[in-house]
């Protein structure tokens, strides 16, 4: 697990479909009070993984720590 890389949500692309929260087996993620997906355990997020990127179908999900 990584310390530096963890998904970021970008809300004007979100449309609260809640894929990436199902998606993610590793606790990374719960559904915050206004409805939009929140990263409440970044240090659980598997370094390189991309899964919930891969599933986000409108791109709202970019990653700190990434370097592309």
């Amino acid at each position: 697990m990584a310390k530096n890389w963890y998904p970021i949500i970008d809300h004007d692309k979100c449309i609260q479909c809640y894929q990436c929260v199902n998606f993610c087996k590793h606790d990374v993620y719960t559904i915050g009070d206004g409805g939009y997906p929140l990263v409440i355990n970044p240090d659980n997020c598997v370094e390189f993984c991309r899964g919930c990127q891969k599933i986000c179908d409108n791109d709202a999900i970019s990653y700190f720590g990434d370097n592309k």
